[in-house]
């Protein structure tokens, strides 16, 4: 049964994801937010199909953690999972991203019109001057911005260097840096074809005040709860 609810999550990912992405081009004379709104119902359809077709479910603990300003997002990558549900429990956000993924047919083009900071990861100092400038722009705009520390979506269990990129945004702009830990890995992992049933657990911890902090204590502390909390949801 796995086998099979796996596949028919994937056929109707495939036939439903080209005709949301292709009606939200249409959303290009909206204002940034507005796009925004419209674009995330895809996030929610896929969580819902998950939930239907897959028997995976969500637990947030800690969303009284969230704040009710825009914020720097610093969660676990493990899966293609939270790139939906952040969606479903976020405020509007951006994410930062390579943007080789804005090449991609459909998926791609409408994710180019969320208002992504799409950078090139070989540029080194230049895609940090990038997120910062980009990061704060989209702050400022009233959108929270999400950063993947560890860059890559990492095993069930492993864990990854973390990029001190969220942190240095964090301290340049001010804003609350919220850590955010999940265990999605152990039910759809990276590029896996199976889905397991469960309920996956997202963990939102209390915000970093980055006042009076250099960006490698705040990278520091967001790596300490993330990787202390993924412990206790083993």
């Amino acid at each position: 049964m796995i086998f099979f609810r796996s596949l028919a999550f994937l056929i109707l990912q495939l036939l439903w994801t080209p005709v949301y992405a292709t009606f939200s081009l249409f959303t290009f004379p909206f204002g940034a937010l507005t796009r925004y709104r419209i674009i995330s119902g895809l996030a929610y359809s896929m969580m819902w199909l998950l939930r239907v077709v897959c028997d995976i479910r969500i637990e947030v603990r800690g969303k009284e953690n969230i704040p009710s300003e825009p914020c720097v997002v610093l969660c676990k990558h493990q899966s293609a999972w939270e790139t939906f549900a952040l969606q479903t429990v976020f405020p509007p956000q951006v994410w930062v991203l390579k943007r080789e993924l804005l090449l991609l047919p459909f998926f791609g083009w409408g994710l180019a019109l969320t208002s992504p900071i799409a950078i090139n990861r070989s540029k080194g100092k230049e895609a940090i001057k990038q997120l910062l400038e980009q990061g704060k722009q989209r702050l400022a705009a009233g959108f929270c911005v999400v950063i993947f520390p560890e860059g890559t979506r990492m095993p069930y269990g492993a864990r990854g260097k973390y990029k001190i990129g969220g942190a240095l945004l964090a301290e340049s702009s001010g804003a609350l840096a919220v850590p955010v830990a999940h265990n999605a890995g152990r039910y759809w992992s990276r590029n896996a074809f199976l889905k397991y049933p469960g309920t996956i657990t997202m963990s939102i911890g209390q915000p970093i005040n980055p006042h009076g902090l250099k960006a490698d204590e705040i990278n520091r502390q967001a790596e300490a709860w993330i990787e202390a909390e993924m412990e206790r949801m083993k």
